[in-house]
């Protein structure tokens, strides 16, 4: 197979695949902006503490 159209075959797939990656982001970031996704940290949902967390609680010195 000739490596000048191997080469243009493989660019062509990663240009594709790219412009399906920024496809996807760019329709993701319409959902959601900075501003919102610096406060999910600071989101005031109750989890359960993980079992190690729990352990480590138990050890802890009074």
């Amino acid at each position: 197979m000739n490596v000048l159209a191997l080469t243009i075959f493989i660019s062509v797939c990663l240009a594709g695949i790219f412009i399906v990656c920024f496809a996807a982001e760019i329709r993701r970031s319409r959902r959601s902006s900075p501003e919102r996704d610096s406060l999910l940290p600071l989101d005031l949902e109750v989890t359960k503490p993980s079992s190690a967390a729990r352990a480590a609680d138990l050890l802890k010195p009074l």
